[in-house]
């Protein structure tokens, strides 16, 4: 089963942190909506033997979207997938956009999953990040959308913030705890070239994260976790009892996925392409009748790479059978490099899985790097 992401690049703000494609202008926004019901039309007829099991609305910012404009992507996407069949839709909403009106039409579009950008409960920390809400707003729009029935809810929070200490990060996850949240993104605040977070350090108008803070955060997310009963099923990920998001799930197992819309990426048989990075030029294209993209035919040993890089994220662990689409040699390789590794003692074996000792999470992708075949 596959699954299908649908970007939405427009933003009524822009987060001083964020390199994600996106704009805080909406006059192309119908333009828009136009080029990506004919990107919907093209790529479906191309996956027409695909199933799919998931949908994701990310961005950018999907409650920038009216009403009508939803409701014209979906009964796009019904001439070609059964929705109503579909096991989850997500759909990524920021507090500030949150209204009981606006919610039960998404509900009543289907959609079952909601992923809300909370980031802080600090007026500080979102002052700081440049964020639409305040963090009055934060916790009204929890009680807001469990009142319009959606059970299914995902919040996204920031640790490693200068001026955040382990008490206010520790505050800020019972909070979400407390208003009922089954699910947690929790990421590290991390400076991305470009970005005006990035000036702001360079300008010393802005401390630099501290990476020591964000491992002491990281480590207190964990105990956290374990005494609330929340999974932490991948490093930045955390569910409650069955809540575990199916959906980005697929990417950390290797599973196929549909990239629509500006900037989106998809993957399929050892093949990746990428949509254009801009919006102009996207609807450009799709008005001419095709999407701008470029494509990567992924040597074995670039999946392999991503594979190891993807599984040792996880609870799950990197399974011997995820290597059966490049074949029995990269097993093997795999199996001889962790028995040479001095790894091996904080990588635990469980049958066919290989999982790293979740004190070491921190350092994994630097872990899994070290398998890389160059």
């Amino acid at each position: 089963m596959a699954g299908i992401y649908i970007h939405i690049p427009f933003c009524r703000k822009a987060c001083n942190y964020c390199d994600f494609h996106f704009s805080t202008s909406l006059r192309y926004r119908d333009d828009y909506v136009e080029a990506l019901l004919r990107e919907i039309d093209i790529r479906l007829q191309h996956w027409s033997q695909q199933s799919f099991n998931t949908l994701y609305f990310g961005g950018g910012t999907p409650s920038q979207l009216l009403p009508k404009h939803l409701s014209s992507i979906f009964k796009q996407l019904q001439h070609h997938i059964d929705l109503p069949q579909m096991e989850e839709i997500t759909f990524e909403v920021n507090p500030d956009d949150i209204t009981p009106e606006y919610l039960d039409f998404l509900s009543n579009l289907g959609i079952n999953r909601l992923s809300i950008g909370i980031q802080s409960f600090r007026d500080e920390d979102l002052q700081q990040m440049n964020r639409a809400h305040n963090a009055r707003e934060a916790e009204a729009a929890l009680h807001t959308a469990f009142a319009a029935g959606f059970q299914r809810l995902s919040a996204d929070l920031i640790y490693g913030i200068p001026g955040l200490s382990d008490q206010a990060w520790l505050d800020n996850l019972n909070r979400a705890a407390d208003a009922g949240i089954n699910h947690l993104s929790c990421y590290a605040l991390t400076v991305e070239q470009g970005t005006p977070l990035a000036k702001q350090i360079r300008e010393r108008r802005y401390e630099a994260p501290s990476e020591e803070q964000a491992a002491k955060q990281f480590a207190v997310l964990q105990n956290w976790a374990s005494e609330k009963g929340f999974e932490h099923y991948e490093i930045s990920n955390l569910a409650r009892h069955g809540a575990r998001a199916v959906h980005n799930s697929s990417y950390w197992k290797g599973s196929a996925y549909l990239g629509l819309g500006a900037s989106a990426h998809g993957f399929s048989d050892m093949e990746r392409y990428s949509n254009v990075a801009n919006n102009q030029r996207y609807i450009r294209a799709l008005q001419e009748g095709h999407p701008e993209q470029m494509t990567e035919k992924l040597s074995p040993e670039n999946r392999y790479n991503e594979l190891i890089l993807t599984g040792l994220r996880t609870s799950d662990g990197l399974s011997l059978e995820s290597f059966g689409e490049l074949g029995e040699p990269y097993s093997e390789m795999w199996l001889s490099s962790w028995e040479r590794s001095p790894h091996r003692e904080i990588i635990a074996r469980k049958s066919n899985s290989f999982v790293l000792k979740a004190e070491h999470w921190f350092q994994a992708d630097g872990i899994a790097a070290d398998f890389f075949i160059i």
